[in-house]
């Protein structure tokens, strides 16, 4: 196990908290410091997995893991301008390559970006953008009234409502 630098401390805990697996944090550091260190090694820089982290490094780990989640908006594709451009150069590509079902494709994952034209999402209010209301209706049992329910007597046997068909339905092999 290498001797790790603060330097190359603070880098392991600033890349655990930038939700980098501990694969992609060792091999950042031997490509970024030129030292080797293992998945194990990493690891334990996450106060998640040690429970024992020095308070500096979890403090650090903290304040990078806040900040990295507020910072959306440095991450170019977390914007539907961004992502309807590509889409729309995908297209001209697709286009021009003469791929009519990719352009069919792209136009609809663009209409579903662009507001949801496509989705099945459906939003359920009461009057005036309320909450529902339930409404409570109870469960009516009827008496029996010594009646064969419909289609059940001796005299309709086989024969269907919809009109046609006759006795193909009681057929016995």
């Amino acid at each position: 196990m290498a001797k790790l630098t603060q330097e190359v401390q603070a880098f392991v805990v600033q890349q655990l908290a930038c939700f980098h697996t501990p694969s992609e944090v060792a091999a950042a550091v031997s490509e970024m410091f030129g030292v080797e260190i293992g998945r194990q090694q990493t690891w334990k820089y996450s106060p998640a997995n040690n429970p024992e982290l020095a308070p500096k490094w979890r403090a650090l780990f903290d304040t990078t893991r806040a900040a990295f989640i507020a910072d959306i908006d440095s991450i170019p594709i977390a914007h539907r301008v961004v992502r309807l451009r590509k889409l729309n150069r995908l297209v001209d590509q697709a286009e021009a390559k003469q791929q009519p079902a990719l352009v069919a494709q792209l136009l609809r994952q663009a209409a579903e970006e662009a507001g949801g034209v496509l989705t099945n999402r459906r939003e359920m209010t009461g009057a005036g953008g309320g909450p529902l209301v339930e409404i409570y209706s109870p469960k009516v049992s009827l008496p029996d009234n010594g009646r064969d329910p419909i289609g059940t007597s001796p005299g309709r046997r086989g024969t269907s409502t919809t009109g046609s068909g006759g006795d193909r339905g009681n057929i016995e092999r």
